[in-house]
């Protein structure tokens, strides 16, 4: 898959996971009570450096910092530019 975002370095890209529209026990949210996920697929990944190698993949499902990185719009969509540092697992499926 070609993305248009090529990170330098240790950065990732990342797409967030939508947020959810119920409860467990089935009430529907309004947009402003959704709590933001933090959790998200990696759309791209830089080649890392001699200090941080690269340790994810294009695909992998990470939970990351809340506050981390930078939000971009690319063609239409909202994505996430951050260090690899600020990811904090991986998510095993």
């Amino acid at each position: 898959m070609s993305f248009g975002i090529k990170p330098l370095g240790e950065r990732v890209v990342i797409k967030r996971v939508e947020a959810e529209e119920k409860t467990k026990s089935g009430i529907v949210l309004p947009g402003q009570a959704k709590e933001q996920p933090q959790m998200a697929e990696v759309v791209a990944v830089g080649p890392g450096t001699e200090e941080d190698k690269m340790e994810l993949e294009v695909g992998d499902l990470v939970i990351f910092s809340k506050y981390a990185g930078t939000e971009v719009k690319y063609d239409g969509a909202e994505y996430t530019i951050m260090s690899q540092r600020d990811i904090l697992a991986k998510v095993v499926r």
